[in-house]
């Protein structure tokens, strides 16, 4: 399994660096094209292909992380377990395990889709735009945790409880609440009512 940061180069077979490649879609999810991924998140945004993954331990808690500072987009803000964009071609669940596994060091003992939603989110903070076509996945986690520090600041599993206290405290990513609200009937499936998702 390669292991690529997001913000990373590929190396191509002649040794030369080639940028990082998102997949175009219209407003149906239906792939259109191709766009650098720094030139797809530039004002107004170009409707791209992401994901967003929640898991969860076995007490129904969701496994946050704080983005690392070194990120190019969104530093130091909590969000959802997971998030990215497949590679052209690449399915979505292929590109969400992957990520997973690259950015914390674990792969997913459940990962289920969850639906899509699409949205436009700027980011005040860095000028860029997310015009996202998301698809969603929930799952559990049971294996240790090896956070990449150079994706990764820092986790921590909460209850719902727990997640509207910090939400209410702390700084998230411009797409978090849109994403976890998307994805709220199928966590709750998952989680089961008691946990309050």
């Amino acid at each position: 399994m390669p292991i690529t940061p997001a913000t990373a180069t590929h190396s191509s077979s002649n040794g030369t660096e080639e940028s990082i490649m998102l997949e175009l879609v219209d407003e149906s999810g239906v792939a259109i094209g191709t766009a650098e991924k720094l030139a797809a998140h530039q004002p107004p945004g170009q409707l791209h292909r992401a994901f967003s993954v929640f898991l969860f331990d076995e007490y129904g808690r969701l496994l946050l992380q704080r983005r690392a500072l070194g990120k190019y987009h969104s530093p130091g803000v909590w969000s959802n377990t997971c998030c990215g964009h497949p590679y052209p071609g690449e399915a979505p669940f292929a590109a969400a395990a992957r990520r997973t596994y690259e950015e914390l060091g674990v792969s997913p003992s459940l990962l289920a889709e969850a639906g899509t939603v699409r949205y436009n989110h700027p980011d005040p903070a860095s000028g860029l735009v997310e015009q996202e076509y998301n698809h969603l996945f929930v799952g559990m986690v049971q294996a240790p945790l090896r956070p990449d520090p150079e994706e990764v600041g820092e986790v921590a599993f909460v209850t719902a409880q727990e997640l509207t206290e910090r939400h209410a405290e702390g700084t998230f990513s411009a797409w978090f609440m849109t994403v976890l609200d998307a994805a709220r009937p199928a966590i709750r499936e998952l989680t089961g009512p008691s946990t309050g998702w």
